[in-house]
């Protein structure tokens, strides 16, 4: 007979390590299924700066494994697993992997989101290495740089108009004359010396120099076809994040582009005794520091959630 957990967690990364160190701190004994990608976004980006305790910054992987320890230590039960399926509407809830089938009083959901890429081959070769999708992130790494950022839309303008603090020129490249963003984030672009513009171009491929970092840019121009090597940096993809909620769609509240849905102030979902946390239900922030912030949330709320069951 399958065992019943106090909880389980789906998905890694900040948010879901730091959602099992506290309820396993909580004597909770989480079981966390690691997912396709073990440790999140942040084991595909190289020096991370801003996540505090590290002054001298800190290697993406080098972070999860970190947490990931810290989490065992406490006595976190972790799986190299994905889930395929979910059952809400029964209790104990039920979650199934490749391999199995497990049941839990509760669940906190921290599977993420992908960042939309191009589809280039060097992208994800390059990524860290010149190639980002966060301008937050790693816009500090180029001072007095020259770099692009792909995209059209607030984000991306709001991205371009972050990385001007740094870089020497920040030029954004769209495949149509016409913008996606709202007209005050157009006007403001527009009006910043340090931001030019390459529209009616695509991006073919990203190349790298001798030390693997990338130097130049093959960019398509849309209305004759014609192409140009152009020298760059570094280049930001701001094209979008798709929030990985498939597997909760129709079980969960979400919004129109698939972000779950959370109490405000809270990690409930609609269905008491699911949690979500980190960028799987955040469209706003989608940093390392305020997903593990959640994950501690997530792990507070099914706590108190499951203590009141009790009663």
């Amino acid at each position: 007979m399958t065992e019943t957990r106090e909880v389980i967690i789906i998905g890694s990364g900040p948010a879901g390590y730091t959602a099992a160190i506290y309820a396993a701190r909580a004597n909770l004994k989480p079981l966390l299924f690691q997912g396709p990608q073990p440790g999140g976004q942040l084991t595909i980006t190289t020096d991370v700066e801003n996540f505090p305790g590290y002054p001298q910054g800190v290697l993406g992987p080098d972070m999860m494994e970190d947490l990931k320890a810290q989490a065992e230590r406490f006595g976190t039960e972790i799986k190299f697993e994905e889930i395929i399926e979910v059952d809400f509407s029964t209790r104990p809830f039920v979650v199934k992997s490749d391999f199995d089938e497990f049941k839990a009083k509760s669940v906190i959901i921290s599977t993420g989101a992908t960042a939309k890429l191009l589809g280039l081959d060097a992208e994800t070769r390059l990524m860290g290495n010149g190639v980002s999708a966060c301008a937050t992130c790693d816009g500090a790494f180029f001072p007095d740089k020259d770099v692009l950022v792909v995209g059209a839309g607030d984000s991306a303008l709001e991205e371009a108009t972050y990385l001007t603090r740094f870089a020497n020129s920040v030029t954004i490249v769209h495949r149509r004359e016409q913008l996606r963003a709202s007209k005050i984030m157009a006007d403001r672009a527009r009006a910043h010396p340090k931001i030019k513009w390459a529209l009616n171009r695509t991006i073919e491929d990203i190349h790298a120099g001798e030390d693997g970092k990338v130097n130049s840019v093959t960019m398509l121009n849309t209305e004759d076809q014609s192409t140009a090597t152009v020298e760059t940096d570094a280049v930001f993809i701001a094209i979008g994040h798709k929030p990985n909620s498939d597997l909760f769609k129709g079980k969960l509240d979400m919004n129109e582009v698939g972000y779950i849905d959370v109490k405000p102030g809270t990690t409930y979902t609609s269905v008491p005794g699911v949690f979500a946390c980190g960028d799987v239900a955040d469209h706003v922030y989608r940093q390392a520091v305020t997903a593990a912030g959640t994950g501690c949330m997530a792990a507070i709320d099914a706590e108190r959630w499951l203590e009141e069951q009790t009663h």
